[in-house]
């Protein structure tokens, strides 16, 4: 992806800069609110950084090859009916034509000088004969032109096809490393699990989905933007599922997608291309229903929703949330 512009947090989330400075990712997020006597080893919160990122990145990945196949699975359909189609005119056009044939037979077997010498009515037969010819070779040059066209969709076919099957190729190469990125993620939760109780009880409250903000005076832009809000809300406390868009379960591109389709509006299915959807809007005229996309690749999402709040699908484990809009570097806010 090119790069895009970093936005600077404003005053309006202060209360979340300490996190900011501290947190790379949703998941670091999480640990950060954690006291520094309750917190896992430094490098247990950079193991757990490190593998929900990738997590993160090996669920953006899939889920655009899982759209280009899509796109390109309906692009195929269409070629195969146009392709039908033609075959059907075709097809009608060989009858028409096996008709001439057939008389040109029954009638010109002979050498047309020769016909034309046993004709009763020589001037009734050069006009037949010129229609004749005229009518083959127009269409013989209908059917050239639909064979070539004929032609031109098979190419058409068998390129999509073969595009198609290497997006399948792409698809279960994404799947094998998100089921390695999900091993890893197992190992990173042991690892959680195998701290004091204190400490993971801790870590456990951080994940949780229960607090509400207060959102009073948080006015969306519009109607639509309402809607998609309400929509977020509603999703708050389902789980983060690999490569969901709802609504039993969402990633975080996922959640924002959904959100906004209650609303009437279509957004691209990734967080890269949600954060060019839109009008861009300075980080500190955000209002509710606005996209904040993070990290300097746009490799997550969230939806902004008033008073510094955004709700999002932080990572696997974690169900759908509030959390502070500078939870982690701002990339983009959009306005869709």
């Amino acid at each position: 992806m090119g790069s895009h512009r970093r936005l600077v947090p404003s005053g309006f989330d202060r209360g979340a800069r300490g996190a900011t400075l501290c947190v790379l990712t949703a998941a670091a997020a999480a640990l950060g609110v954690l006291s520094a006597g309750a917190a896992p080893q430094d490098d247990t919160r950079a193991e757990v950084d490190r593998l929900y990122e990738e997590a993160e990145h090996a669920t953006e990945s899939y889920n655009k090859a899982d759209e280009r196949t899509d796109t390109l699975r309906d692009q195929v359909d269409r070629a195969q009916d146009r392709i039908a189609r033609q075959q059907d005119r075709i097809n009608t056009m060989r009858d028409a034509l096996g008709s001439l044939a057939g008389a040109q037979y029954r009638s010109g077997g002979l050498d047309p000088s020769l016909a034309l010498m046993f004709s009763d009515d020589p001037d009734d037969y050069l006009d037949k004969a010129a229609v004749l010819d005229r009518i083959s070779s127009r269409q013989a040059g209908e059917l050239k032109e639909l064979q070539g066209a004929m032609r031109d969709l098979s190419q058409e076919r068998e390129e999509a096809t073969r595009k198609l099957g290497e997006l399948d190729k792409s698809r279960k190469a994404v799947a094998r490393h998100k089921r390695t990125v999900e091993q890893k993620l197992s190992k990173a939760r042991q690892l959680l699990n195998a701290m004091p109780g204190a400490d993971r009880a801790a870590y456990d409250r951080a994940s949780r989905s229960g607090r509400v903000p207060d959102l009073t005076g948080a006015v969306p832009s519009s109607g639509r933007a309402a809607a998609a809000v309400a929509a977020a809300r509603s999703a708050v406390g389902r789980p983060y599922v690999w490569g969901a868009n709802g609504p039993s379960g969402f990633d975080c591109s996922g959640l924002t997608q959904w959100s906004y389709a209650q609303a009437g509006v279509g957004l691209p299915r990734t967080s890269q291309a949600q954060a060019h959807t839109g009008r861009a809007v300075p980080l500190s005229q955000a209002q509710p229903g606005d996209i904040v996309t993070y990290r300097g690749d746009a490799s997550h999402v969230g939806m902004y929703v008033g008073n510094g709040q955004v709700i999002h699908a932080p990572y696997p484990g974690a169900p759908v949330r509030y959390d502070p809009v500078g939870m982690m570097p701002v990339n983009t806010v959009t306005r869709p």
